[in-house]
């Protein structure tokens, strides 16, 4: 007789880690481009972007890293409306022209980076890094417009980030970042679903195909 051989139960669940986190990956690119432009700058006076200085612009940007931990602080707000996604979130924002108040929140922030603004940009980037990569997509945050998940609200600091970062980069006579271009796809993605939202489709296809121009001051914003 042959001895019995002993099998262990078949297992066709196997482990896959965690589900993966593309808008995580797109802000983590964008924030980390931006410490590096920032490492770079030793005339934090110069001309930026309009009217702000350099320091100005890597305020407001930096506001994309701080107001993540901030808004999550805040909880929600009974009553408030529930704005899905980032076209929505901008959509909300249409016909708000706040040019002023946005140029003096940038100074702010700009003020706010202390004497050191490249470490202060990038201790946040550190911090804030570390509550989203332990917050859950579905988790509810406050926005000046309206209730927003965190996989939501991401996608537009993502894209305030790299475009900006972009910004800074020229300013300061800088190689746009490499880094970049984890980020780049989902912030295309994102213009490209704006221009739609608001009837600018054809002259955006029309213009990235060859086929014409855009007209003067275009913007999805």
């Amino acid at each position: 007789m042959n001895p019995t051989v002993a099998t262990q139960p078949s297992n066709s669940q196997h482990s896959t880690g965690p589900a993966p986190r593309p808008h995580v990956e797109a802000y983590r690119a964008a924030s980390t481009a931006l410490a590096a432009v920032c490492a770079n700058i030793t005339d934090w006076e110069a001309p930026g972007l309009g009217e702000w200085t350099v320091r100005d612009l890597a305020g407001h940007v930096n506001r994309a890293i701080v107001n993540v931990t901030a808004y999550l602080e805040a909880g929600t707000e009974p009553g408030a409306p529930f704005v899905d996604g980032p076209v929505a979130y901008y959509r909300a924002f249409w016909g708000r022209h706040d040019d002023e108040g946005v140029a003096e929140r940038g100074r702010l922030a700009g003020q706010a980076l202390g004497d050191e603004p490249a470490q202060a940009i990038d201790r946040d980037r550190v911090l804030t890094m570390a509550v989203v990569d332990r917050t859950p997509d579905d988790a509810l945050l406050r926005t000046p417009v309206g209730t927003m998940t965190l996989a939501g609200y991401l996608p537009s600091r993502t894209f305030e980030l790299a475009v900006h970062t972009a910004d800074l980069a020229r300013a300061t006579g800088q190689e746009v970042p490499s880094g970049l271009s984890a980020a780049w796809p989902e912030v295309i993605r994102l213009a490209a679903e704006l221009a739609v939202e608001n009837g600018q489709a054809v002259d955006l296809v029309m213009a990235i195909t060859g086929r014409g121009d855009l007209p003067a001051g275009f913007t999805v914003l």
